[in-house]
C-alpha cells in the first residue's frame, strides 16, 4: 500500500490542488452563464479578451520561441501564421480552424525542412 501512496501522490497533488479548485468556478460559470444571452456585452468582451489572449500567445510564440521551435526560422514561422490567418477568414471566421492550419503548416515546413541546427 505503501508503494502505491509513493507512486500516485504527485497525481493526486494535482488532482486536489489544480484541477478540483479551478472545477468549481467551471461550474459556477455554466450554472451563471445560463441567464447570459449570448450578444450580451459581457460575452461579447469575454470573447475578445480571450481573442486578445490567443493573439498574444501566438504572436510571443513566433517572435519568442522556446524549446524545438527555435529551430525553425522565422520566416516560416510567420507564414505559418499568415497562412492561418487566412485560413481563420476563408473558414468562416473559426479560431480553431485557423490555429490548427497555421500548426499543421508549421509542422509540415519543419518537417520538410529536416532536422535543423
Amino acid at each position: 500500500m505503501n508503494t502505491v501512496l509513493a507512486e500516485t501522490w504527485p497525481y493526486l497533488l494535482l488532482i486536489f490542488a489544480g484541477f478540483l479548485p479551478n472545477e468549481v468556478w467551471r461550474v459556477l460559470g455554466v450554472i451563471f452563464a445560463r441567464s447570459i444571452h449570448e450578444d450580451s456585452e459581457i460575452l461579447i468582451w469575454v470573447r475578445a479578451v480571450a481573442t486578445a489572449v490567443l493573439a498574444g500567445v501566438i504572436g510571443k510564440l513566433i517572435l519568442f520561441p522556446a524549446g524545438a521551435l527555435t529551430a525553425i526560422p522565422v520566416g516560416i514561422r510567420i507564414g505559418a501564421a499568415c497562412i492561418g490567418l487566412l485560413a481563420f477568414f476563408a473558414i468562416r471566421r473559426s479560431v480553431f480552424a485557423g490555429v490548427m492550419t497555421g500548426e499543421l503548416v508549421l509542422i509540415a515546413s519543419a518537417w520538410l525542412l529536416g532536422p535543423l541546427k
